[in-house]
């Protein structure tokens, strides 16, 4: 669950985590916000819910709103507390009200935006344990990076996955499905095998550069490109990089954005650019959970963005889209793509991953419908 406290006055935000799950104080807030469940912005939760108040911001439209007792302040006023002696408060107050067991301070500048999962501009997220699917992750001391938007707010969460890139992982297997299930087609591993490979480590450009450089510097200009949107960005990975496994970045994706987005290179062996694709759920696997509840959201938002693509002239693989079995989908919760934006033979130029990501920007909106 989410908690933002009536604490507009403190240039602090805390962050508290324990068994029941994830608990935030914002210091944007002014009243309390409950959002329960991995799955739904404004599921139940204890006390009474009711609508957001007139005077709350925008971001926080899509939750419930619940009004539990003050936390003492000394002297009577908070405006002057020390963040360390209103953390010790706020985690007094919290671990009785919710059981909330740990917290971190946070700073937070006057006047920035706030995501409505309750981060701030530059936090830190890393893997809450008590998430659905968080045990079956084998790495996962890495940590991915929210960016929110200065203005023009749209209250999207947008997860960006730079595929690949986390060292070591090729040599863990995390299970292919969260039931156990053997994998129903081939790719990085064949099907039949009941675990896969953490994380691939991609593959290499006909002029030797690695998909994993490639895939960040396209998740940068992405990032930049939808942040001027007026999107909030989740990076799971914000440099060469991150010590989480495809189960790892996936159920982050799940707890704190809207849709998550992963991009790749196909590493076929052509001598050609086949064009863009997005990869699409199987049907043996459209009756397992979560897939059975997803499956549709992922090819909708993989089909607009083609969509958006094509506006910008990008060669679309003829046989768009490929069913492939895989770990991201298998546990995603949230709208959930892994695009494939051509191959080891495509143009990685700046100039064409700028076009590139105009266009997912606009199947973005075309998604979401702006």
């Amino acid at each position: 669950m989410k908690i933002y406290r009536s604490i507009a006055f403190l240039a602090a935000a805390v962050l508290l985590t324990g068994p029941a799950g994830s608990v935030v104080i914002s210091a944007r807030a002014e009243y309390l916000v409950y959002s329960g469940g991995i799955t739904s912005k404004s599921g139940p939760g204890a006390g009474s819910l009711s609508e957001a108040p007139a005077e709350a911001p925008a971001s926080t439209a899509q939750t419930g709103v619940i009004t539990i007792g003050e936390m003492p302040a000394a002297n009577g006023s908070q405006a002057d507390l020390p963040a360390e002696t209103w953390a010790a408060q706020a985690e007094a107050f919290l671990s009785a009200e919710t059981g909330a067991v740990s917290v971190q301070t946070q700073d937070t500048a006057a006047g920035e935006a706030v995501a409505k999962n309750g981060y701030h501009n530059g936090a830190r997220i890393g893997l809450n344990s008590a998430w659905q699917f968080a045990y079956h992750s084998a790495i996962h001391t890495g940590e991915a990076v929210m960016y929110t938007a200065s203005s023009g707010r749209k209250d999207r969460i947008v997860a960006v996955n730079a595929g690949h890139g986390t060292a070591g992982g090729e040599s863990v297997k995390t299970l292919c499905h969260p039931d156990g299930t053997k994998k129903v087609t081939g790719g990085s591993t064949a099907a039949g095998a009941v675990k896969a490979t953490a994380v691939s480590s991609g593959m290499v450009f006909q002029d030797g550069t690695r998909e994993s450089a490639v895939t960040l510097r396209m998740a940068r200009i992405l990032r930049d490109r939808l942040l001027a949107e007026g999107y909030d960005v989740l990076m799971i990975r914000d440099g060469d990089d991150v010590q989480l496994d495809n189960i790892a970045r996936t159920v982050i994706s799940n707890n704190t954005a809207d849709i998550h987005i992963a991009l790749h290179w196909d590493g076929d062996g052509l001598s050609y650019d086949k064009g863009a694709f997005y990869m699409s759920v199987p049907d043996a696997l459209k009756s397992m959970e979560p897939v059975k509840s997803c499956w549709q959201q992922h090819e909708a938002l993989g089909n607009a963005l083609i969509s958006g693509l094509q506006t910008q002239g990008i060669k679309i693989w003829g046989s768009n889209p490929l069913d492939m079995d895989l770990t991201q989908t298998s546990y995603s919760t949230i709208p959930s793509v892994d695009i494939e934006l051509g191959n080891q033979c495509s143009d990685h130029s700046d100039a064409r991953l700028a076009a590139e990501a105009e266009g997912l920007v606009r199947g973005i909106g075309v998604f979401f419908g702006f």
